[in-house]
């Protein structure tokens, strides 16, 4: 990763020293673990699905079960949540150009390609080479766990709202900005 960081700024030499409000990027970060983990969450067949509930008899005789997709189970939410942060190395700090705003940028695709984006932006070179956005990753997985294994479980909407405005405090958004402000959408640019 260092590698690759260090080649960035070789091919793309637009990089800046600026320092950053940490409270401005533990929501960044926030709203990131969120596209990360719906990411992950879309990629697993929706027809896959698994036995949850109790497996104690009741009076009858019988076990309490349901039946509920893999991809939003406590179980599976649960293991996606021990690796999500590992993918904070594949993000850098940035500007964009066009209105200084801060954005945290994922340097390849999911194609694994460059990420087209990279070309609007200035690079904030950090002294940890952005290892600070893996450790709020995990301070946010680890204080809102249960938040978020509520709120993917049952495939709420705005999920980046509600966590990272309403439960969290992360972020100065809220539900009735939804209207006016999609955190996955980077029109700007």
């Amino acid at each position: 990763m260092h590698f690759i960081y260090s080649l960035l700024l070789l091919v793309f030499p637009h990089y800046t020293l600026a320092s950053v409000d940490p409270k401005n990027v533990r929501c960044l970060v926030c709203q990131s673990v969120v596209e990360e983990i719906d990411s992950v969450i879309q990629k697993v067949d929706p027809k896959r699905t698994m036995e949850v509930g109790s497996y104690r008899l009741d009076s009858m005789g019988n076990q309490k079960q349901k039946t509920v997709s893999y991809a939003r189970s406590e179980m599976h939410l649960t293991e996606v949540l021990e690796t999500i942060c590992n993918k904070m190395d594949d993000y850098v700090r940035a500007t964009y150009k066009t209105s200084g705003e801060l954005t945290l940028l994922r340097l390849i695709g999911a194609d694994g390609q460059m990420n087209p984006d990279l070309s609007h932006v200035d690079i904030i070179q950090d002294s940890d080479l952005n290892k600070s956005l893996k450790f709020y990753c995990e301070g946010i997985v680890e204080e809102y766990e249960e938040n978020i294994l509520r709120l993917f479980g049952r495939d709420a909407d705005n999920i980046d709202i509600k966590l990272c405005s309403n439960e969290a405090n992360l972020c100065s958004h809220s539900e009735s900005d939804a209207d006016d402000y999609e955190f996955e959408d980077r029109d700007e640019l």
